[in-house]
């Protein structure tokens, strides 16, 4: 298969040749947990989970990583408004975020590291770093010296002469120039540790760089993911540091999601327009959120409004009808579900090979449905090619991570369900209408 992605290094569409045959590494930056995920913290989940599903369909072995931030001033700040300490707030957060990406029908990565817990690696790491001659100390602080890396801003196209007209170069400042940043912070307040230099605690842009090497031992992964805000400076220091460190990139393909909108603004807290993620999902359920998300290209910003999340809710009971009433045919028939193949799929495969366009693969599912409503309303229906297609939706829903399900039959759903039909047969209404109750509270109806 011909799988191509945007490689935001490149600004280029390139084709995808993993480092290792078979093998796909991917890490994307996770959240600074100090309060409840909004929805836009969700794009990033969904679209990383998407693309991790695509290629374990494939039958590529996926190791999936995103971190979670547990030490930033943010954190030390709401600690003390709650009352907490830092590890019991950033805990709690943990919890709820984990909780919320399987609400929306997302895996947990592999492997989800905490800032807290590689510590010793990152004091090791700015060590090195300083005896490169790319980081040097001032007063316990330690910053990274960007005029050691010829070609900053590769990732983001920012020119560096740009960048030092614009910056505001205060009286007194500690650093060589304006646009080198902490690789360490010297300081007493909240939690901090003994490092050479100082008590204190890492800067933001180091850890990413650290976890990679310490999980990922060659310190080059296939592809590095995030939010398109990331790009600078978060994703453009972490290359610069790989540069210093191991003369690379830090990965091969570079891939970042646009931000969701309500409206026609970008949402923020600034702004007084942020939306929990767990009381948009509570309002609308996991699926809908999920859909609103993928019927947009992951490169383009997402709009949330009435009239989006009305027509997602409404694609989500098509899909979940006809599936569950392919689902009731089968079972009452007595056909094996094991015994279905995936047909109609490889355009759905081919969309998502195109830079992952969610919304072509979603466009190539309504023409399942479609042809799964049409095999249904045959009198004599062809079981196996409804087998085939119920085996090709259940494929396609978990690629996108749709929690359509179900219900598996018990011999008194089938009893009911024949009863139901005896008495529409017989015009006893009252019976049916009692059968039909009972089917729609299992979700079989």
């Amino acid at each position: 298969m011909n799988i191509r992605f945007y490689n935001s290094l490149s600004n280029t569409v390139e084709p995808f040749a993993p480092i290792h045959e078979g093998k796909v590494s991917m890490y994307v930056c996770g959240p600074t947990v100090y309060n409840y995920p909004h929805i836009g913290n969700m794009r990033p989940v969904v679209v990383f989970d998407t693309l991790r599903r695509f290629f374990t369909y494939l039958g590529y072995e996926v190791t999936l990583v995103s971190n979670f931030t547990d030490v930033d001033d943010k954190i030390i700040k709401e600690a003390a408004k709650e009352g907490k300490t830092e590890s019991e707030l950033t805990e709690f957060y943990i919890g709820e975020f984990k909780k919320t990406s399987l609400k929306i029908g997302s895996m947990l990565p592999n492997i989800t590291p905490k800032v807290t817990e590689y510590i010793q690696s990152i004091i090791a790491y700015v060590s090195r770093l300083v005896e490169l001659g790319a980081a040097y100390v001032v007063d316990g602080d330690v910053y990274f010296r960007i005029s050691k890396i010829s070609d900053y801003g590769a990732l983001s196209k920012i020119n560096i002469n740009d960048l030092l007209v614009g910056a505001r170069i205060e009286e007194n400042d500690k650093k060589e120039s304006p646009l080198d940043f902490v690789l360490w912070k010297k300081t007493l307040e909240g939690v901090s540790w003994d490092a050479p230099w100082s008590k204190g605690r890492p800067g933001w842009h180091t850890e990413c760089c650290v976890m990679i090497d310490t999980i990922f031992k060659e310190h080059y992964i296939d592809i590095h993911g995030g939010g398109y805000d990331l790009k600078f400076p978060h994703h453009e220091n972490e290359i610069a540091q790989a540069e210093a460190m191991h003369h690379n990139k830090i990965a091969k393909y570079w891939l970042h999601n646009a931000f969701i909108n309500f409206g026609s603004e970008k949402m923020s807290k600034s702004l007084g327009n942020v939306v929990l993620a767990k009381d948009m999902i509570e309002k609308f359920g996991g699926p809908t959120c999920r859909l609103v998300i993928l019927n947009t290209h992951y490169r383009q910003p997402v709009n949330f409004t009435d009239e989006t999340v009305t027509a997602a809710t409404q694609e989500v009971n098509k899909l979940l009808a006809a599936y569950r009433q392919m689902a009731l045919k089968l079972q009452i028939e007595n056909v094996d579900f094991s015994q279905g193949k995936p047909i109609y799929i490889d355009k759905f495969m081919d969309a998502l090979a195109d830079d992952l366009n969610t919304a072509n693969a979603l466009a190539e599912v309504y023409q399942v449905i479609k042809e799964s409503n049409q095999t249904l309303r045959n009198r004599d229906i062809n079981l196996q090619k409804a087998n085939d297609l119920f085996k090709t939706l259940t494929d396609m829903f978990y690629v996108l991570g749709l929690d359509i399900s179900y219900v598996q039959l018990t011999e008194e759903d089938r009893k009911n369900y024949n009863d139901y039909l005896q008495a529409k047969a017989n015009k006893d209404f009252a019976l049916s209408d009692s059968l039909r109750s009972i089917l729609m509270e299992r979700n079989i109806l």
